[in-house]
């Protein structure tokens, strides 16, 4: 629907695209690896059902942005996301970030403030830290390397994980579903594929302790089968670490719940949208 700068590389600007559809309380939706904005399809359409301007966008080097080489760590995320909030100057903003988009929630936070932010959601978060989680580092470099010679294949292998196929496939996703994410990820920037792994290992806890601080209101979500981001180590240590904060685990949902358990996550999110 259109563009802003939030960059520039070399000769040419860096841009994210962006969707802004709907009237009310603006909610802005911050898509996942190695997807983009078009990932909250059935979220998007229950927000905007229920009374809400809903904006989506494509992080740099994903979707219909900028494919740039330059950029891809937590710091860049979350001033990218205030570059679109203060652009189109959204103030009482519900921020619901899923999976890696979760980071530029909580980095937003530490960075930048919550004066324009009215609630948070975290779904399938990759908080508080992996590698604190007892993660191995080994883990995410053999990730980088194996996305950098053949990121083809690996979007394959990493989908298969990332919906729990063998266990959801022609029951709670479809196979064109499937193909038209392996679409999406392979149309991204050739260095996305593995220049953000390692930003998947940041410790969050100094921007955790930001959004527990701010006392606006936070939900987390995630699945009990999640293999990408398993739940002992991301969902279970972060209500620890924020009790304060409304959580929920859908039981047998695997990474990719925004298609596989949507009507699950909506049962939790727009309750707490519109609370």
């Amino acid at each position: 629907m259109g563009y802003l700068t939030v960059g520039q590389e070399n000769s040419t600007p860096i841009e994210l695209y962006y969707e802004d559809h709907g009237a009310g309380q603006p909610v802005v939706l911050v898509h996942g690896y190695p997807l983009d904005g078009t990932s909250w399809e059935r979220q998007s359409r229950e927000l905007r059902a229920a009374g809400h301007r809903v904006i989506t966008y494509d992080r740099r080097g994903f979707g219909k942005s900028s494919k740039s080489e330059v950029g891809y760590d937590y710091d860049t995320y979350a001033g990218d996301l205030d570059t679109l909030l203060t652009k189109l100057d959204l103030t009482e903003v519900i921020l619901v970030g899923f999976s890696m988009g979760t980071g530029e929630l909580a980095r937003y936070a530490k960075l930048f403030g919550t004066d324009r932010i009215a609630k948070f959601a975290f779904l399938a978060a990759i908080e508080p830290g992996m590698l604190g989680q007892g993660m191995p580092r080994s883990l995410f470099d053999g990730i980088a390397e194996t996305a950098k010679n053949d990121r083809y294949a690996w979007f394959s292998e990493f989908y298969s994980n990332f919906y729990n196929l063998d266990e959801n496939l022609g029951s709670r996703i479809s196979q064109e579903v499937v193909t038209a994410s392996w679409n999406v990820a392979v149309a991204s920037a050739p260095a996305a594929a593995y220049e953000v792994v390692p930003t998947w290992i940041d410790d969050f806890t100094a921007d955790v302790a930001a959004v527990r601080a701010s006392g606006t209101p936070t939900l987390i979500v995630h699945g009990t089968v999640d293999r990408v981001l398993p739940i002992d180590a991301t969902g279970r240590p972060f209500h620890q670490a924020f009790p304060e904060a409304a959580y929920h685990e859908i039981n047998g949902a695997p990474h990719g719940m925004l298609w596989t358990h949507a009507d699950e996550v909506n049962a939790i999110l727009l309750p707490f949208v519109q609370k």
